[in-house]
């Protein structure tokens, strides 16, 4: 069985593979789509891709954030209290992250109930409960990565 740490590494290896695809994608989109503009030939579905990639970019990479704890915080706040003060906020601070989260991810799946058998408006044989995925999908990483330890500082062994 593997530990919180592998199954951690995997987790950093796998957020890590879907961002750098996405951004990868979407660069190519949006550098395909200026050059067709610019000799006179417009994407009809460019727009959509984009704003759908973005979202899934934000989603997963909003994840791998959490997976590095390099989201905003107030380090020097924390730092200054000790004991159960301390304690006591750190795990406020994981419980209402992990709440919101969850919270998000169950309205995910709510809104891909709704969504039904919707589709793109340009790309009308691709589901709109594909597209929406991303929320539920993301928000149960960010709640994984939240729970696994954290990742070492740069130049630490983990």
């Amino acid at each position: 069985m593997p530990s919180l740490r592998q199954l951690r590494d995997a987790v950093r290896r796998f957020l890590e593979a879907v961002v750098i695809a996405i951004v990868a994608a979407l660069s190519i989109l949006v550098v395909v789509a200026a050059v067709l503009r610019k000799i006179g030939y417009s994407l009809v579905w460019y727009d959509e891709v984009a704003a759908v990639l973005l979202a899934w970019l934000t989603f997963y990479g909003a994840a791998l954030a959490a997976l590095h704890r390099a989201h905003i915080g107030f380090p020097k706040l924390v730092e200054r209290l000790d004991g159960r003060p301390r304690r006591a906020l750190f795990l406020l601070r994981k419980a209402l992250v992990i709440g919101f989260f969850a919270l998000t991810a169950w309205m995910g799946m709510k809104m891909m109930t709704v969504l039904g058998g919707t589709f793109l408006v340009s790309l009308p044989w691709l589901p709109a409960r594909v597209v929406y995925s991303a929320i539920p999908a993301g928000a149960v990483l960010f709640v994984l990565a939240e729970l696994l330890p954290p990742l070492p500082a740069q130049g630490e062994r983990s």
